[in-house]
């Protein structure tokens, strides 16, 4: 049957040929390679998918059964933080054609749909009780140092459209990149509640990541899904699909993400009808709302009323 399928497409003979001919080119021998195949064992899954290291990967602070899985579900948002801006990326290695941006928009409202849903699943079938259990072994490690998530906004919005509300008007006013970064909406969520002082979640991630991050702000000025989608407007591409996605990306991350958090925070962090900070301080209670943060990647495809309504629909209908 192998044999069969090789002579359909080429035959063993032409299969080798090309093999000499581009291990020629690198000055490789190709027999050495084949005798190294003779002496090579089969690939199995779990090597392939190194299951082991993976397995190895959970490492709670506390025995609270569930810090495991309030770790692994954080792992594996990661995981799908890490396809977001491959997926990104690869806009800018592969041919800009319509089919391709929608399916990567597609792929990337998937992703996060998933984090979305899993979320409800995992976290949100943790207890109070179990999550005050664990919490403070955890201080002052916080979601919020996911720089992951930090890059994901950048690679998909300028700069201009993470600022605070009142500082938007800056960018127009020659603040340089630097200078406005520090002006992004998440630092001053990262801010002691009380204090308005910068937390040690904050300190701390600053001097790990604002340079690489520094740095991802030029380099998605003209990667970035917002620069995509100037390019597939003015590359004359259907727009109709490509709005609906870019919403759909828009609205996931930045009413529905931050309202799930919202709720786990309000479920867990609410003890005898007083707020609790959370494990890295930040000032969750305004930090996290969509309403008053109004965050939006994509401020040209909303209406004006959507845009002064942003995320009310789905905050009223919470209940905690």
């Amino acid at each position: 049957m192998g044999s069969e399928r090789i002579t359909e497409k080429k035959s063993l003979e032409e299969i080798v040929a090309q093999l000499r001919g581009k291990f020629a080119e690198d000055g490789q021998n190709l027999e050495s390679y084949l005798e190294g195949l003779l002496l090579s064992n089969y690939l199995n899954y779990w090597d392939y998918i190194k299951l082991d290291t993976l397995l190895s990967l959970q490492q709670p602070k506390t025995n609270f059964p569930d810090e495991y899985i309030f770790v692994v579900y954080h792992q594996i948002a990661e995981l799908y933080f890490n396809l977001i801006l491959f997926d990104i990326k690869q806009l800018g290695k592969e041919p800009f054609t319509q089919q391709n941006f929608e399916n990567k928009l597609q792929r990337i409202s998937n992703y996060i749909q998933q984090i979305l849903n899993s979320f409800e699943d995992v976290i949100g079938s943790i207890t109070k009780e179990q999550f005050f259990q664990f919490r403070n072994a955890l201080m002052p490690a916080s979601g919020f140092q996911s720089f992951q998530f930090r890059e994901i906004e950048f690679a998909i919005a300028p700069l201009q459209n993470l600022l605070e509300s009142a500082e938007k008007q800056h960018i127009e006013q020659g603040f340089s990149i630097e200078e406005n970064y520090q002006k992004v909406y998440w630092k001053k969520g990262s801010c002691d509640a009380k204090t308005g002082k910068k937390t040690l979640t904050l300190v701390e991630f600053e001097q790990k990541y604002d340079t690489y991050l520094l740095n991802k702000i030029n380099e998605y000025q003209s990667a970035n899904l917002f620069f995509y989608y100037q390019k597939a407007k003015a590359e004359g591409f259907e727009l109709n699909k490509i709005n609906v996605l870019l919403k759909e990306i828009d609205e996931k991350f930045n009413v529905h993400f931050a309202l799930i958090h919202y709720k786990a925070a309000a479920k867990h962090l609410r003890h005898n009808a007083k707020d609790v900070a959370s494990t890295g301080g930040t000032n969750w209670q305004q930090y996290l709302p969509p309403r008053f943060q109004r965050i939006i990647f994509f401020p040209e495809l909303w209406t004006v009323q959507e845009k002064e309504e942003w995320g009310k629909k789905f905050v009223d209908g919470i209940v905690l």
